[in-house]
């Protein structure tokens, strides 16, 4: 009787998961495989060895080279291949999200994970999509290199910088401030604020700047054809020397002078030295045997020009003004040198040759003329008081004893019209004598004549009664 009423008395194990859902149905007797653990019905028979083996997988968490074939979601797997602790989320197992260090970048990774990068010695964390670093951003082979906060102590209180490091030396100093560190500092005696470069390594800004506020002038050497160095540009604001050519690409030119006095500029390609002030001079000087001389002077108020030594001319001296040429020496001299040459003076004419007066040095003699046809000035030595004795040869003079004049003859042609004033000196030419003969010679009266008779300067023969 008991026996019967124990067989209707069976009855199945229905398993639900967390949300209710039912996993599987387990008659009695039987043991049920649906999970990762095995789940016993009534009465079957040898389920502690199960069972025990249940907790074993419960306390490692499954860990084997090889997951659960039958996970439930948030069912834990140490999987012993990547000694990672993964979690089953319904589809695949994950890593749970801790660091994981090795050298190799994890596999299927959820985002928030971790891991360590063994070989660099750097930290990355998973993005969802990549591993992104977090820190530091220098390997472990690199050493420290980037920017470090530090606080180093000074006269004025401690101060927080940030020091750039590269391969474990600290190149350079970003500071809000200027202070000196109270404790020494390779590279850094003085910290000015913004950035300080380390003086050690002779680090330098390299590359292209727009501004800057000051040039370190210190040094000349150029480190290439297109990197000069500070002390090889001219300076403003002191003298200064170049040893290449100066080039002024304007006509603006040049200005020189505290109040811009002198100026060289261009216009139209002609070039302009001006002595701007009013009434001031230019002055030309030059070293002679270690004394200053002035050799050329400009004057401003009246324009003139003074040359100190000689005026040397090589091309032509032209005069273009109106105004006839004065000279202070009492010689001019021509053909300077002593050369054996013709010189003298020569005036343009509309002929094919100047008019010429010149020193003919083959005839050792003035001579003057024109268009090619020149005389001999005639000189005292030159001329002769017997015209009889030099017919032809010579001009005439007066004897120097007598005043005489010796020709043989001497013939005049009439010239102007009759002599009529009483007081003219004039010698009467023949032709004037001719005439008042002619009017006179048969008019002789014995009475004077009346006024309408004659003109001033006429004769008139009276006869006695």
């Amino acid at each position: 009787m008991w026996l019967e009423d124990y067989k209707y008395k069976q009855m199945a194990y229905t398993i639900n998961k967390t949300d209710g859902t039912v996993i599987t149905t387990i008659t009695d007797g039987t043991v049920d495989n649906t999970t990762s653990v095995q789940l016993f019905g009534k009465s079957f028979s040898g389920f502690g060895e199960g069972l025990n083996e249940n907790l074993v997988k419960l306390l490692e968490n499954s860990a084997s080279t090889s997951a659960p074939t039958a996970p439930l979601t948030g069912e834990l797997w140490m999987d012993t291949s990547t000694s990672q602790l993964k979690v089953y989320d319904g589809s695949a197992f994950k890593p749970t999200g801790g660091a994981k260090s090795q050298s190799a970048e994890p596999t299927s990774p959820s985002s928030g994970d971790l891991w360590h990068d063994s070989d660099d010695d750097q930290l990355y964390v998973y993005t969802g999509s990549a591993f992104q670093l977090v820190g530091p951003v220098y390997t472990s082979g690199q050493t420290l290199s980037g920017w470090e906060i530090e606080t180093l102590a000074s006269s004025g209180g401690n101060k927080v910088v940030s020091s750039m490091y590269a391969g474990n030396t600290r190149v350079a100093i970003l500071s809000k401030e200027t202070f000196t560190p109270s404790v020494t500092q390779s590279g850094f005696a003085s910290i000015k604020a913004g950035i300080t470069l380390n003086s050690t390594l002779g680090a330098v800004f390299d590359g292209t700047n727009t501004l800057a506020s000051a040039i370190d002038v210190s040094g000349t050497t150029n480190t290439s054809s297109t990197q000069i160095a500070g002390g090889n540009f001219l300076r403003a604001d002191a003298a200064d020397t170049t040893t290449g050519a100066l080039t002024i690409d304007a006509n603006g030119g040049i200005i020189v002078g505290g109040a811009q006095e002198l100026s060289v500029t261009v216009s139209s390609n002609n070039v302009t030295i001006a002595q701007t002030s009013q009434d001031k001079d230019l002055i030309f000087t030059v070293n002679d045997g270690g004394t200053t001389k002035t050799a050329f002077t400009i004057t401003g108020s009246t324009g003139d020009v003074t040359v100190a030594g000689n005026l040397n001319v090589t091309g032509a001296y032209n005069y273009t003004e109106s105004t006839i040429v004065q000279h202070s020496d009492t010689f001019l001299k021509v053909n300077v040198g002593g050369n054996e040459a013709d010189a003298g003076l020569i005036v343009e004419t509309a002929d094919t040759d100047d008019a010429r007066l010149f020193y003919d040095v083959s005839a050792n003699n003035w001579v003057a003329g024109e268009n090619q046809t020149y005389s001999a000035l005639i000189r005292l030595t030159d001329l002769t008081d017997d015209g009889n004795a030099n017919k032809g040869t010579k001009a005439l003079t007066t004897d120097s004893s007598t005043g005489n004049l010796k020709v043989t003859t001497l013939t005049l042609n009439a010239v102007g019209s009759a002599i009529t004033s009483t007081s003219s000196t004039d010698v009467p030419t023949i032709g004037q004598v001719k005439t008042f003969v002619d009017r006179f010679a048969g008019n002789v009266n014995t009475s004077d004549p009346s006024a309408s008779d004659g003109a001033d300067g006429d004769f008139w023969f009276v006869r006695e009664a």
